[in-house]
């Protein structure tokens, strides 16, 4: 989704009194980890929003074989999840420009997030909103299947 229709959708929930709810990363191959985080995070509120890096923007954070997955890719599997109501690819660095426009009122991250350091932390509670933490679900990681795979197959699929 685009973000001007997107803010559009998320004014009018608002005055339905719905609270929204925004969450961001790579999601570059789809786990059971993710697939909690972002159950969780939906129960924090009545929509949920989900911005999905870049390709390049994964390419600057992960490094150059990153990621797997191409963005559009990416953003349809997280559209196709119950939990998740909209999807946005954005290709700064950071999640701020699109936090700042969209104006959440709860902002997630995972646990491994120190809360001084998730970004929009400051954007989101000087309009009220707040911040949560969710923990990560133990031994899963896009890194890990990644590495397992490649001790699996040698480095050939």
């Amino acid at each position: 989704m685009d973000v001007e229709g997107l803010k559009a959708l998320l004014r009018e929930a608002r005055r339905e009194g719905k609270k929204v709810v925004f969450t961001n990363g790579c999601f570059d191959i789809l786990h059971a980890g993710h697939v909690k985080y972002l159950k969780e995070a939906r129960a924090l509120g009545d929509i949920l929003v989900v911005g999905v890096n870049s390709d390049r923007s994964v390419r600057a954070i992960k490094g150059e074989k990153r990621p797997v997955i191409p963005q559009e890719e990416r953003a349809e599997v997280l559209s196709a999840l119950s939990c998740v109501d909209y999807v946005v690819v954005f290709d700064d660095p950071t999640p701020l420009r699109l936090i700042e426009e969209l104006e959440p009122d709860i902002l997630v991250k995972g646990a491994d997030w120190k809360e001084e350091e998730i970004v929009g932390k400051g954007v989101v509670e000087s309009r009220g909103g707040r911040v949560v933490r969710i923990p990560l679900k133990e031994g899963v990681s896009t890194t890990g299947i990644i590495r397992r795979i490649c001790e699996l197959y040698g480095g050939k699929a």
